[in-house]
């Protein structure tokens, strides 16, 4: 599989990026790696704000590859969109998307549902995401990063 080929699935929409767009959710994701660590803040929050962090930087390598996430399964397909991008391991995506399912349940049905060692766990993962998308970045993609 691969990213024309979920294209042409419907799973993706064609995108035309620029600097400003890669730098702009770059910056929400360092925004809601800094505000996930605020203190009195729930696990369940902890672990959402985290998720979005990495879910935007997953969101950045796919925009920089020319695509965007059709509406229908959007996350899950940004969040496995990683392995054809940068070239993420199946159990870094696979891990992902358990903290998806488990935010969901704790967005929309239940309170408390995530520990404080999954909301530090979550934050370990999108600093690493983070990390591995700009090296991509700068490495497939440069004409999009600031000089």
């Amino acid at each position: 599989m691969t990213l024309r080929r979920w294209l042409l699935n419907g799973w993706l929409m064609p995108h035309k990026t620029s600097t400003q767009e890669i730098s702009d959710l770059l910056a929400l994701v360092d925004r809601d790696l800094a505000d996930c660590q605020l203190l009195g803040l729930s696990p369940d929050w902890r672990l959402n704000i985290a998720y979005n962090a990495a879910l935007q930087a997953a969101t950045a390598a796919l925009a920089a590859a020319g695509y965007r996430a059709a509406r229908e399964s959007h996350h899950y397909r940004i969040i496995q969109s990683l392995a054809y991008t940068i070239g993420a391991p199946a159990g870094l995506i696979a891990r992902f998307d358990q903290f998806r399912k488990k935010r969901n349940i704790g967005g929309y049905e239940r309170a408390g549902i995530a520990s404080d060692q999954e909301a530090k766990e979550m934050f370990s993962l999108a600093k690493n995401i983070r990390s591995d998308v700009e090296a991509w970045l700068n490495q497939t993609h440069h004409e999009f990063m600031e000089k």
